[in-house]
Formats: C-alpha cells, structure tokens, sequence
C-alpha cells in the first residue's frame, strides 16, 4: 500500500480522495450552518424560524437543496448563455478552492504551502469575476449594477484585508498558516495574536463582512434598490451555486480568522490537548458573530461604505503596518509582536 501511495497515482487518488473528504464535510456543514444562520435571525426578532422539515427544523437545508435542484431554470432571452452558467460555477468553484490551504491541526492541511496566503488572495481576487459575468450575461440593468457594486466593494476592502494580514506576516515571518499558528503557541489563549493584533480584528471582521457581500453590507443583493442585484435572473441550480459559494467564502473568512488571530487548532488553556476540535469551535464561534451582525444591523448606504473602506479603513490598516514593523523590528516587549525572533 505504501509503495502504491508513493507512485504518481497513488499520490493523485490520495490528493484526490482529501480534496472530496474537506468539500462533502464543507457541505454537510453548510447546510447546518445555513439553519443556524436562520435560527440565530429568527431568535432576534421574536420568531420561530425553521421548525417543520426534520426534529426542529435540522433538514430545512436539505429540503431547499432539493427543491432547487427539481425546479426549472429559466433563462433570460436576451442573455449570453455560456457566461449565464460559467458565473454561477465560478462563484462555486473558487472558494472551495481556496480550502486547499487551510489547516485543521498539526499537519491535517492538503497543501502546506509557503505562500498560502498568497494563494488565498489570488483565488478570491477572482471571486468578483463570478459576479461580473452574472450580472451581465443577465441582459438587465439590476443585475448589471448589483455586480458593479459588487466589483468596487470587494475590491476595496480586499486592500484592507491584505494590509491587516501583512502585519501578521511581520509578526511571524512566514506566509504559511501553519506556520502562522505555530507562532501562537505557548501560553494558551495569552499567546494568539488576538492580543496583539487586537485593534486589526475588528477592521478584519467588518472587511470580511463587506468582502462577503454579508449584512450590513450586502448592496450588490439590495432588494430595497435591486430586486436581488445580480441574481436577479437566476433560478433553480445556477441560483444554488451563488448562494452556496456566498456561504461557503463566509466559512473561509471564519477559518481564516480563527487561524490568523485566534491560534488555529490550538488550546485556549495551557495544558489542554489542542486538536481539530479546537478550529471548529472558534469557525463556529465567529460565524455567530457574522450572523447576529446580520440580524441586528441596519444596511449601509453604498457611499457610506465606499467612505469607510478607502477613508478609514485603509490609513487605519496602512499606519498599523508601520507601527508592526517598528515594535517588531526592535522587538518591543520582547517577542509580543516578533514571534520569529523566537523561531515562529
């Protein structure tokens, strides 16, 4: 068996084999937390939520699953077909794609890259063409500013998020995200780079809501102004896909933040056997954050987003760079900030 895992297809089916089990295990959980996330609204204003399909309403997701599935897709006359079903696989494809590099525990990650969080802003820079191409192959003006919207807001907040990452990258030395929670080993929760970093969490999380397209901040999709921006047009499965991937880059953002601030799969207590349990735990965790913002915020106006992301977001993100770099470079309070002094 081991010399089979060593020829050039055993490797494939192995590689094979773990992309498949991370992408069944994604959906499986997506749809528990697409529950969760209905719940958690309905809790907030008073409702019942999801209650009939399954004992409490579990397998409501799985019931809109289907009834997607069966129901007709419809395709606008006007619109360019080979784009019209390119976007939705798109918008699908991509953040599954990005799962590649996360790491659940001590070495259970498919590609333990060195520049993965290179990798990560290469494939979800290419998300927003999902939603371009959607937006226009529907032939219609909502539609069509739903995806421009779109463009411009996931563009300027992923500058925001790369220049929060980069003090990270400062603080440890190393673009891997094993790497990245290695570094925060020591003294349980007093080590993660929460502490630290703790102002950049914040203009984290409200990036990654707005990268997202997550409420308050989910103008491309207003239907006060939109109808449903640039899904307008779509039904059925090519409708499933958007809101699958939307979801799906939502659980990356909760993945990625439990490794680049909260230690990753590591023990919050000193002592405690630290393991996968520990990762779904702090995703789980930040993904209720994500949706009581939903469930208590009221919506942005877009001038009032495009304002906060390039006027307070990106000097805010810029200048703590440069504050990083000072404290880490002469090593102020030790190794607080410059964890590769000691080898992280």
């Amino acid at each position: 068996m081991d010399q089979f895992l060593s020829t050039n297809l055993g490797i494939a089916l192995l590689v094979a084999g773990q992309c498949l089990l991370v992408i069944v295990c994604l959906l499986i959980a997506l749809a528990f937390l697409m529950y969760a996330d209905r719940k958690i609204w309905a809790a907030v204003q008073m409702r019942r939520g999801p209650n009939v399909v399954g004992p409490f309403g579990l397998l409501q997701s799985f019931a809109d699953f289907l009834k997607y599935i069966v129901k007709e897709i419809v395709v606008p006359a006007g619109a360019d077909r080979t784009v019209y079903f390119l976007a939705p696989l798109l918008s699908f494809i991509l953040p599954v794609i990005a799962w590649v590099v996360i790491p659940w525990n001590e070495g259970w990650v498919i590609s333990d890259m060195n520049v993965a969080i290179l990798f990560v802003f290469a494939v979800s820079s290419l998300e927003v063409y999902g939603i371009i191409m959607g937006g226009w192959a529907s032939n219609s003006k909502y539609p069509f500013l739903g995806s421009l919207r779109s463009a411009a807001q996931m563009i300027s907040y992923e500058v925001s998020l790369g220049l929060i990452i980069i003090g990270i990258i400062i603080s440890t030395g190393s673009m891997n995200f094993s790497e990245i929670v290695r570094a925060q080993d020591g003294a349980g929760l007093l080590s993660w780079y929460i502490l630290p970093h703790f102002p950049m969490f914040f203009l984290f999380l409200i990036s990654a809501l707005a990268e997202t397209n997550r409420p308050p901040f989910d103008l491309p999709e207003a239907e006060s102004e939109l109808v449903a921006g640039y899904q307008v047009e779509y039904s059925s499965t090519p409708f499933l896909l958007f809101m699958i991937g939307e979801l799906m880059a939502v659980v990356l953002m909760c993945a990625l933040m439990a490794v680049l601030f909260f230690g990753g799969w590591l023990s919050p207590i000193e002592g405690l056997p630290d393991g996968t349990h520990w990762m779904v735990i702090k995703m789980a965790a930040l993904f209720f954050v994500f949706a009581m913002v939903k469930a208590i915020t009221p919506r942005y106006r877009y001038d009032q987003l495009m304002r906060i992301g390039w006027k307070v977001f990106l000097p805010l993100s810029l200048g703590w760079v440069v504050i990083v770099a000072f404290l880490a470079k002469f090593e102020v309070l030790g190794t607080f900030w410059a964890r590769w002094a000691i080898g992280g």
